[in-house]
Parts: structure tokens; sequence; C-alpha cells
């Protein structure tokens, strides 16, 4: 029972996605607060839970709410004593193309999920701080990684999820806080109709959950995006190529056009650890070019 004694935070966890993490972590033992904005929905959740022998409570409010945010986190606290792991799976879709979009729809995605997210993680930070152990689950999506038409709040949304969790990881570190992301495809009623009926069948949500289990343990990594969907599992990371030193001058921009390839070239590309990386290879690589043009000219 890799999970027993664990608390774990579920939001949007009334249907879809959201419930079959909720299942899932209760059969791995963890103690679940099912949070949705639906309270049957959510209570209906607990009540499976529940029935199948696992512990479950349920807790009502959207993720934007900050005070039923921290009625939630100050309930699972009165009901158990920590919170241990947070998903954030809450969600919403207004897709259409930016051409045809309006600001509004643009506003309550990026509400939704990115500020839900960051009031979900600011309630049980301190908790997890004072315990000096939490794990945080962000759900992202390959259309924030990549992109995907008519998906524009959508996409700006998931990527700045992935943004929110490389900075809250590394403040977090000294706390044993990790954070990481989820990638999943699956079939939900936010995807019905987005793809072929074999493919919705193929990508039964309960076959993504299980890529919860390597975040949330004791050993979990932190800084992590892994994509899962239909029972398939990858990582994804945002990389950085070794690039070239072009200098300055009136011509740099002429110049770099002229090493496009080389600069765009993906050998020997890393995974930075921390932003700062990028600032450090860069001065670090003028001022080699420096001392390269000192010793030649001597």
């Amino acid at each position: 029972m890799p999970l027993e004694g664990r608390i774990a935070i579920i939001t949007g966890a009334g249907g879809g996605l959201g419930r079959q993490h909720a299942h899932y972590l209760a059969r791995k033992s963890a103690r679940v607060v099912v949070n949705d904005v639906d309270a049957a929905q959510a209570e209906a959740v607990a009540c499976e839970i529940r029935a199948a022998g696992g512990e479950a409570i349920a807790c009502a409010g959207s993720v934007c709410d900050e005070a039923a945010v921290a009625a939630m986190v100050a309930r699972t606290l009165d009901a158990w004593g920590r919170v241990d792991i947070l998903v954030n799976n809450a969600g919403i879709l207004r897709d259409r193309s930016f051409a045809k979009m309006g600001l509004d729809e643009f506003r309550q995605v990026l509400d939704v999920h990115v500020m839900g997210a960051a009031i979900c993680c600011k309630a049980v930070w301190e908790p997890m701080r004072m315990q000096a152990r939490g794990r945080i689950v962000m759900t992202t999506s390959s259309s924030g990684l990549w992109g995907n038409f008519g998906q524009a709040n959508y996409g700006a949304a998931k990527m700045a999820l992935v943004g929110l969790m490389q900075t809250l990881a590394i403040e977090g570190a000294k706390y044993d806080i990790r954070v990481n992301c989820l990638a999943p495809t699956a079939s939900t009623g936010m995807t019905a109709g987005v793809l072929p009926e074999e493919s919705l069948r193929a990508l039964d949500p309960a076959l993504v959950s299980p890529a919860l289990l390597p975040l949330v343990l004791d050993d979990a990594p932190t800084r992590a995006i892994v994509c899962a969907g239909a029972g398939h599992f990858a990582r994804a990371c945002v990389t950085l190529t070794h690039g070239r030193h072009m200098g300055g001058g009136q011509d740099a921009g002429e110049r770099l056009l002229q090493a496009w390839d080389a600069v765009s070239d993906p050998e020997g590309q890393l995974v930075p650890g921390y932003g700062f990386v990028q600032a450090e290879r860069e001065v670090a690589s003028a001022l080699a070019h420096a001392q390269a043009g000192a010793v030649e000219t001597a």
C-alpha cells in the first residue's frame, strides 16, 4: 500500500479524469478529498470510494474561490491532520480560433487553470512546509507544450502551469515539496467530439491515473513532465540547445540568420536546472569568446 497514511486533495474530481485519479489514489491507500464545483458529484465520488473500502470526504467549491479552497484545506487538516498530495486537475475548455475568441473566454480559461492552481497551491503550501513534505501535480497538456488549433487560451494556461511547476519545485526543494506536471490524453467530457470515436475508446481516463504514482511517492522526482494516454507514458522536457556565440554589431541579426541551423542543432542540448542557466551560459560564452580574441591578438 504505497500511499498508506497519505492525504490527497484532487480538484475537479466529480467526474472524468479527476474521478479516476481519486479512485486510483484511494486504491493505493491514500485518504482522498474529492473536490468539485458540483457538490452532488463530489459526494457521489466520495461515496463510491468509501463503498469500495477507502476513505474519502467531499468538498464542494470552485478552485477560483479563495475562501472555499481555504475552507477545504482547513477541513482536511481538521479531519486528517495533514495534506501530502495536491492534484490540480480542475479545468474548463472554451475552444475557438483566436480570431473569433473573446478576451472574456481567454480570461475564463486562465482563471480556472492558472489562478485556480495557484490558489490551491498557496492554500497547501504552508502546511506542506510545516510538515516538511508535499507532492503537487499540475495538469498541463500537449496543447500547451506544442500548441493546438482553437486553443490559444487553453494552451497559454497549460504552459503557464509548467512555469509555475518549475519555480515552485525550486522554492519547495528544501522543504521536500516536489512539484511535477501530468499531460494527460483521455476521453472525457472535455474531449468529446474532438477525437474519432475509436480513439476515444482507447483513451480510457483510467489508463492515465497510474502516471500519478511515481509523482507522489516518497522518492518522487521533481520538475518532471509526464505524458500519459491509452496506457502509454513518456517524458517531455523544456530544453536548451548548445547554441553559438554571435556577438554584437550591426550585422548580428544577419549572422544569426546564416547560423540558424547551427543555433537550432539539438545535439548537446540540455534541460536547465533553473532559469539562470541560460544567462550563465550566455555570459560564459561571451567571456570565452573575448578571452579567445585577446589571446589571438596577443
